[in-house]
């Protein structure tokens, strides 16, 4: 079985002994693998001083069948993201994509989409900045990430409508914004349209309404709605939304 050569995220981490680690990684074109790093805390040798956590970086893994974890043969480290050991707010953020890669995704299956916009929400919220820049725009970011993830786990929510109003109806258990006439059971969660439009343009990949309020009831509706998918709320979705999410 020879060694696969791929790029990417530490999504978590353990130490397995004094000198080895057990290791999550979000690979772009191989899903998640998870692994054996035997070795990978020594200062010298082939994992270049160990995995850390929200770090990108190239891999090798040997993966076979019917086995729990691949054998990590080598870590080059490419990436870091420094606000995200800085920044509170960013560390969570961060935190919370991560824990719902692993989460949402089955291992070794691929999501090379998911993969580059989950790398790219990194360099935003997790970019160095002076104290005279304007923070990056880390609930955009995350917006899109949710957006993403959904979409490419087979979780897109119907934000199309035919109703009229401002204010609309979202069920997760049919997945998205009731249409007129329609029924059914469980939580109903009133949205407003502009929440709905909000998702729909990101969704889409156009210009969207970037006024915070916005954008943060967008990111509160999918989070919910994540929620409800994976029947139980994360800790790290708790830290992020606190106890006001919907």
């Amino acid at each position: 079985m020879g060694t696969t050569h791929d790029q990417g995220v530490c999504i978590r981490q353990w130490d397995f002994s004094e000198t080895s680690q057990t290791v999550s990684l979000f690979g772009r074109s191989l899903g998640v693998v998870r692994g054996l790093a035997k070795g990978a805390r020594r200062e010298r040798g082939a994992f270049d001083g160990g995995f850390d956590l929200l770090s990108r970086g190239e891999f090798g893994a040997i993966i076979k069948p019917n086995r729990d974890l691949a054998t990590l043969t080598e870590w080059d480290l490419l990436e870091v993201f420094p606000r995200l050991r800085t920044d509170l707010i960013a560390n969570q953020t961060a935190f919370y994509m991560a824990d719902l890669v692993g989460k949402m995704l089955q291992p070794e299956d691929p999501h090379p989409v998911l993969f580059d916009c989950f790398v790219e929400s990194l360099r935003t919220i997790g970019a160095a900045r002076s104290s005279e820049e304007p923070p990056p725009d880390g609930a955009g970011s995350l917006l899109m990430f949710q957006s993403t993830l959904l979409a490419e786990t087979g979780y897109r929510p119907r934000i199309t409508t035919n109703t009229l109003g401002d204010v609309l109806e979202f069920a997760p258990a049919v997945g998205g914004v009731l249409q007129v006439g329609e029924t059914t059971d469980g939580p109903r969660w009133k949205v407003r349209r502009g929440t709905i439009e909000c998702i729909a343009a990101i969704d889409a990949k156009q210009p969207h309404n970037t006024a915070t309020i916005t954008v943060d009831r967008a990111n509160r509706l999918l989070a919910a709605y994540t929620r409800h998918v994976l029947g139980v709320e994360p800790a790290t979705m708790h830290a992020v939304f606190g106890k006001s999410l919907s």
